[in-house]
C-alpha cells in the first residue's frame, strides 16, 4: 500500500536550503511537507558534517535575517546548555569550536537540534510536516507540471505526496532526471559561456568536483584507538594523484597543493591537548567543532576535530551521469578512502613530535548521530545544475574576468562588483573554489565579487511548478564553486520557499512572476521586509 498526502508546497530534501524554504513557507501560512532521506535536517550543517564556510560580512550584511537568527540561536544554545568560562560567555561572536575555517564551528547534532527548534512551532501548528528517512523514487509528471512525488521510507513503505508547487532541495538535484527537467552535469567548455577558468574543448560531463565523507575525532594521548586496517589501505597509502597542475606528492601527506608560488603548502597536525606555535595554522584546529578550553568543565568536553580535508576528497569515479551501481561504488570507495586516511593518521603519519602515528585518535560518532564516527551522508559539492531561465557564469561574478573585461571596482569590496541582476532574490560571497575533479583537473581557487542570486536561476526553462531550493540552481561548473556555500544555499532555499508561497497564495506560477517586472519588484519588497538582502550596501 502507498500512503497518499496533499500539501500546498512539497520540499524534496531537508538540507540547508530545504529547512530555509520550509521556514519561509510557514511564515506565510502556507503548508509544506519536507522529505529528507537522512535522520537529520540541515544537510551541509548536520548530516554531511561541514562547518559553515561563510563570507566575511555574515555577522552584518552578508546573510538573511533568518540565517543570522539561526546563528544566534546556536550561540544561545551553547550559553544555556554548557558551562562556559566567563571569557567565552562574554564573547559576542562565540565560536564554540574555535575552528579557523569559520566564525561558527559547531557540533552537527547541535545544529540539527536548533533547526528543529525553529521548525517545531510550525509543526505543532500543522503547517510544516517533516519526514526523515524518506528518499524520492519517482514522480508523476503531466506535461509541464509535476503533480506528485513518491518516496520510500527507511522501513520500505511507500508514500506519494502531491502539491501545487514542488521544490528541489536535494543534495544531487534528484528531481531533475526524475521529472524530465533539463540539467547539466560536469564542466562546460570555454565556448559555452566564455568563462576565463573553464576548460578548453567541449563540455565534459565527467569533469565533476570531488565529494568527501567527513568524520569527527578526538585525541586521547597514551591510548590505542586504531581501527582495523582497511583492505585498500596500502593502495591509498602509496597513491600519488595524477593531476594538472601537478600534485606535490602522495595524497596521504601533510603537504598539499596550494595556489602560492611554490604550488604546495604544509599543514601539520597538532592534536589536543598540545598547542601549535602561535600563528601557525594546522589541521586539528582547521574545522574543530568542540574547543575544550572554553568549557568550565573541560574534562567532560575534550577537543573534537571535524575532518574535511583535501586528502579525503574522492575523485576516482564520477557520481552523476552513471548507473546506480556505479554511483554506489563511488560512495563506498569514498567512505573507504576516509577510513584509510584515519588509519594513516593513527599509524604512519609523521607526528609534530617527530614520531609516527597518533593511535589515540578516536572516532566520535555521537557528534554526528552515527555509530561509526562518520557522517550520515557524504558532502556533495556539485549536484546536477538546473538549466534555468538564468545561468550565472564566471563573467557575472569572477573578479579576474570582470577586471579583464573592464568592469569597475568598488572601494568597499576589494573583489570588485558582480553583475547587478535586476531580479535579485538574495546575495552571497565566497571564492570560486573548485576541488579536484574526476577528469584529472586540480583545484581552482580564484576570487569572486560579492554577488546577487537572480530569481531566474531558480526557475526551470520549461517545467512550471518546480523551483530549485538548494545548490542545484542555474549556475555553471565554475560558479557552483561559490554558490554552493551554506549561507547561499540557505538564501536560495528561503527565497524559493517565499516564491512558492506567493504562487500558492496568489494562484500563479514562478514563470508568470518572473515575466513581470512589476511582480518581481513586488516580490523583492516582500523579501526585503522578511529580512532577505537582495543587494550589497556599496552597490
Amino acid at each position: 500500500m502507498t500512503s497518499e498526502q496533499r500539501t500546498q508546497v512539497l520540499i524534496v530534501g531537508g538540507g540547508t536550503g530545504g529547512v530555509a524554504a520550509a521556514l519561509a513557507c510557514a511564515a506565510r501560512g502556507v503548508s509544506c511537507v519536507v522529505a529528507e532521506p537522512t535522520a537529520w535536517v540541515g544537510g551541509q550543517l548536520t548530516s554531511q558534517a561541514v562547518p559553515a564556510d561563510e563570507n566575511q560580512w555574515v555577522e552584518t550584511v552578508g546573510a538573511t535575517r533568518r540565517y543570522q537568527e539561526f546563528r544566534d540561536r546556536v550561540r544561545g544554545w551553547y550559553r544555556a546548555n554548557r558551562r562556559l568560562n566567563p571569557e567565552a560567555l562574554a564573547a559576542t561572536a562565540l565560536n564554540p569550536g574555535g575552528g579557523w575555517v569559520s566564525r561558527l564551528c559547531i557540533e552537527p547534532r547541535i545544529a540539527h537540534e536548533v533547526l528543529m527548534e525553529m521548525l517545531r512551532p510550525f509543526e505543532q501548528a500543522g503547517v510544516v510536516t517533516v519526514r526523515t528517512g524518506w528518499t524520492p523514487t519517482g514522480a508523476d509528471v503531466d506535461g509541464d507540471h509535476v503533480r506528485s512525488v513518491t518516496f520510500k521510507d527507511d522501513a520500505g513503505g511507500a508514500h506519494t505526496v502531491s502539491a501545487g508547487v514542488v521544490l528541489d532541495a536535494t543534495e544531487l538535484g534528484d528531481l531533475y532526471p526524475m521529472c524530465g527537467i533539463g540539467h547539466a552535469i560536469g564542466a562546460e567548455g570555454k565556448a559555452a559561456f566564455g568563462e576565463l577558468h573553464a576548460p578548453d574543448g567541449p563540455d565534459d560531463p565527467i569533469d565533476q568536483q570531488a565529494f568527501s565523507w567527513c568524520f569527527a575525532m578526538e585525541h586521547r594521548p597514551g591510548e590505542n584507538h586504531r581501527i582495523a586496517k582497511p583492505s585498500r589501505y596500502d593502495w591509498w597509502r602509496a597513491y600519488v594523484p595524477e593531476m594538472t597542475p601537478k600534485w606535490p606528492g602522495p595524497l596521504f601527506s601533510w603537504v598539499v597543493p596550494s595556489h602560492n608560488e611554490e604550488g604546495r603548502r604544509e599543514f601539520g597536525l597538532v592534536p589536543w591537548p598540545d598547542l601549535p606555535r602561535e600563528g601557525t595554522r594546522e589541521l586539528w584546529r582547521y574545522r574543530r567543532i568542540v574547543e575544550s578550553a572554553i568549557h568550565a568543565d573541560s574534562a567532560l568536553h575534550p577537543d573534537v576535530s571535524l575532518v574535511n580535508w583535501v586528502q579525503m576528497d574522492y575523485w576516482l569515479k564520477p557520481l552523476l551521469g552513471v548507473s546506480a551501481a556505479e554511483a554506489a561504488s563511488a560512495l563506498a570507495e569514498a567512505r573507504e578512502q576516509s577510513r584509510c586516511l584515519l588509519y594513516w593518521m593513527q599509524t604512519d603519519a609523521p607526528t609534530h613530535e617527530g614520531g609516527t602515528g597518533y593511535p589515540g585518535l578516536k572516532l566520535r560518532g555521537d557528534e554526528l548521530g552515527t555509530d561509526d564516527g562518520f557522517a550520515m551522508a557524504p558532502y556533495i559539492r556539485e549536484p546536477r545544475r538546473l538549466k534555468a531561465r538564468t545561468i550565472v557564469h564566471e563573467g557575472h561574478i569572477g573578479s579576474d574576468q570582470r577586471v579583464a573585461e573592464g568592469r569597475p571596482k568598488q572601494d568597499a569590496s576589494p573583489f570588485g562588483c558582480a553583475e547587478a541582476f535586476t531580479d535579485s532574490v538574495g546575495i552571497g560571497h565566497y571564492t570560486l573554489d573548485l576541488h579536484p575533479s574526476t577528469s584529472g583537473r586540480n583545484s581552482v581557487y580564484v576570487p569572486a565579487a560579492p554577488f546577487r542570486i537572480p530569481m531566474g536561476a531558480l526557475i526551470p526553462t520549461r517545467v512550471r511548478n518546480v523551483l530549485a531550493a538548494g545548490k542545484g540552481i542555474g549556475v555553471t561548473h565554475i560558479t557552483n564553486g561559490c554558490y554552493r556555500m551554506h549561507t547561499v544555499e540557505w538564501n536560495v532555499g528561503e527565497s524559493a520557499g517565499a516564491l512558492a508561497a506567493k504562487c500558492v497564495l496568489e494562484k500563479t506560477e514562478p514563470h508568470a512572476v518572473h515575466a513581470s517586472a512589476e511582480a518581481v519588484e513586488e516580490f523583492q519588497r516582500e523579501l526585503v521586509a522578511a529580512g532577505v538582502r537582495i543587494s550589497w550596501p556599496w552597490e
